[in-house]
């Protein structure tokens, strides 16, 4: 046995010795994919285990992060910072090899993945950072960003809708520097794909204008080798397909649809390495498979060493371009965005979709490597940067994305954007389309990724559309996400407060912004950084009873207050709360400045689901909201027929107080 084919199996029984340590997980496709994986990981990646964050490595995402144990041998036998002992702990509490792959949890994840088809997404992501970064920083004879995104995908990733999207738009826009290498095995969970997938998936990558290599056997390492080289001469993104054998070298299962989640067992995993040649031992790295992989990587470390020295060449002759460069590598924001007092500055009220719009151009103005773009929406919500181009396949310098209309993808393409390093990324929509990239949204959360989401037309206020664009649910269902920030502002002062706090938090964040005009309150300011704050004073020192609400339906609550103090001498605070999840991070004593617990009775108004804020009312308290979807009508009758006014906030509050 070469030690090319021993260095493969050493993987796949890697693969396969972890998922049978843990009695769970995916065995078949990392020893059907293993030849491939071993080409790209040994001798067509730019790659340094010694230094994961080198800046112009190539990109590594799989997609199918089920098969993570492929993933974990690879960094492992490559000389990444994962030693044996965590591939023995595969999927156990606290270690660096969890059930699938997480970014910032295991050296070398690039991406968190899992969730099938998510991974290709994040892959074109990455190739579209890369010509950005490469329009902006390259000079002749300096090619400081040069490097390719690959990524593994399954049949299962390609029968996930966001796949089509993802190839779709990036073929359109020729990311070259892609490069798809797709195991085909032809097995699902339920059996094979043919009682589902019998389209021609050739053609239709070709139809998505990619260049498509059809390999006629994936176990041949040394043709995915020259199939990687060809890919590198192509103008266009390249597939590679693959076909293998899921499970292979393991005679009871090879094949068939019981390889793909669960243990071979004891006896067929030993059969499998006698099969394959391979020691019986478990979790066995022979010495020269090591010296192996060890002498593969001295190309890649040669490569970095040769980076660094253009780099600081470059840093000699482009010393403003240089410095720019750790700018936009820093995640500290400058100090001409922290100190800008035009970024609080606004004639009038408007719709906060508008003001979001200005907020986002007197920024891109300060930060160029702020970029984004829409689901096609962008004149509606107000997403372009003015003057900031288009980005396309003959202008990578433009700041504006044009997704098209595939919201899923286009989240999960900023995740990939913002893991990337270099960009700080927004992506926009109306806000009932956030269900098609909810879990693109999850991913970030996950990963802790500052994605800024600009989500438009937040409530019945859309009007005549009616109730299928009418979010109702939403608020309720992307406040209960962990490490996730939505903002609802009530005016243009709290909108500027949100896009702050999502350039400084760390996390990712979402712009709820109304389609109708909204006041602009004299008394509102950063306070709506700490996600509630007291708007106005009360009529005396001590209210009586708190109004809380966000967005448009603060506008009601300020009105009832005045009502309440004049012709009922009752004294209301009115809480304007942007963003629920930044408050509850708040001290115990600023929650309780703001809503002191002295106070029971509480009335919250939201034209949303009223679930979120039984929490700050209690049970004392009513909430005013929306458990039931739309109606198609002018937005003004929507809010008086639902309950949404001054008048009803007084009645309510008249009620409490009796009690």
């Amino acid at each position: 046995m070469n030690i090319e084919t021993k260095s493969i199996n050493t993987v796949r029984v890697l693969a396969a010795d972890m998922v049978q340590k843990a009695n769970s997980g995916h065995p078949g496709a990392p020893m059907g994919i293993a030849p491939a994986a071993y080409a790209l990981w040994a001798h067509g990646m730019k790659h340094n285990p010694k230094n994961p964050a080198w800046a112009d490595r190539d990109r590594f995402v799989l997609s199918m992060g089920h098969a993570s144990a492929l993933e974990y041998s690879l960094l492992h036998v490559t000389g990444y910072d994962l030693p044996m002992e965590e591939l023995k702990n595969f999927r156990q509490l606290g270690s660096k090899t969890p059930g699938h792959p997480e970014y910032g949890r295991t050296p070398g994840v690039e991406t968190t993945t899992g969730p099938l088809g998510q991974g290709i997404a994040n892959a074109v992501g990455f190739a579209i950072a890369e010509t950005m970064l490469a329009a902006k920083f390259n000079r002749e004879g300096f090619p400081v960003v040069d490097h390719r995104t690959y990524a593994v995908c399954g049949d299962g990733c390609l029968q996930e809708g966001i796949a089509h999207e993802a190839i779709s738009l990036a073929g359109n826009l020729k990311l070259n520097k892609l490069t798809l290498i797709y195991d085909d095995n032809d097995i699902t969970i339920e059996g094979s794909t043919d009682i589902t997938f019998t389209e021609s998936v050739p053609k239709t990558f070709e139809a998505c204008e990619w260049n498509v290599i059809q390999l006629k056997d994936g176990n041949d390492h040394a043709a995915v080798i020259a199939a990687i080289e060809e890919s590198k001469k192509s103008d266009k993104p390249t597939v590679i397909i693959c076909p293998t054998k899921i499970g292979f070298g393991c005679p009871a299962k090879e094949g068939k649809a019981s390889a793909h989640g669960e243990p071979l067992g004891e006896e067929n995993l030993a059969i499998a390495k006698e099969t394959l040649g391979m020691s019986a031992d478990k979790f066995f790295v022979a010495d020269d498979v090591y010296a192996h992989f060890a002498a593969c990587m001295e190309k890649n470390q040669k490569a970095e060493e040769a980076w660094n020295a253009l780099f600081a060449r470059y840093q000699e002759a482009y010393p403003e371009l240089a410095a720019e460069w750790n700018v936009w590598h820093s995640n500290e924001l400058p100090d001409e965005v922290l100190m800008n007092d035009d970024l609080w500055h606004f004639e009038k009220g408007n719709a906060t979709r508008a003001t979001s719009g200005e907020v986002l151009n007197k920024l891109a103005a300060i930060l160029p490597n702020l970029v984004g773009g829409s689901a096609d929406l962008a004149p509606s919500n107000k997403s372009d940067i003015k003057g900031g181009g288009d980005y396309s396949a003959k202008n990578r310098g433009g700041r504006n994305m044009h997704f098209g209309i595939r919201e899923h993808a286009m989240g999960a393409i900023c995740n990939g954007m913002a893991l990337h390093g270099g960009l700080r990324v927004y992506c926009a929509t109306f806000f009932v389309f956030s269900d098609y990239m909810k879990h693109a949204m999850r991913m970030a959360s996950l990963m802790n990724l500052p994605v800024m989401y600009i989500l438009t037309h937040d409530s019945i206020g859309v009007g005549e559309d009616g109730a299928t664009h009418q979010p109702v649910e939403h608020l309720s269902m992307l406040r209960s996400m962990p490490n996730f920030h939505v903002f609802r502002p009530a005016d243009a002062h709290e909108t500027t407060a949100a896009y702050l706090s999502a350039l400084t938090c760390g996390t990712p964040t979402a712009f709820v912004l109304s389609r109708q005009n909204l006041p602009l309150y004299a008394e509102s300011d950063g306070r709506a950084m700490k996600g509630a704050y007291v708007l106005g004073k009360e009529c005396r020192e001590t209210p009586d009873v708190l109004l809380m609400g966000s967005g448009s339906e603060v506008e009601q609550l300020m009105q009832a207050k005045e009502v309440l103090c004049r012709e009922h001498k009752i004294s209301a605070r009115v809480i304007s709360v942007p963003c629920m999840d930044l408050f509850l991070e708040q001290s115990s004593e600023y929650q309780e400045e703001v809503m002191p617990s002295s106070v029971r009775a509480r009335v919250a108004m939201e034209a949303g689901a009223t679930m979120p804020w039984y929490r700050f009312v209690g049970l004392d308290g009513k909430v005013i909201g929306m458990d039931h979807f739309g109606d198609s009508a002018p937005a003004a009758l929507l809010f008086k027929e639902f309950g949404f006014t001054c008048e009803n906030v007084v009645s309510t509050v008249l009620e409490l107080v009796k009690k």
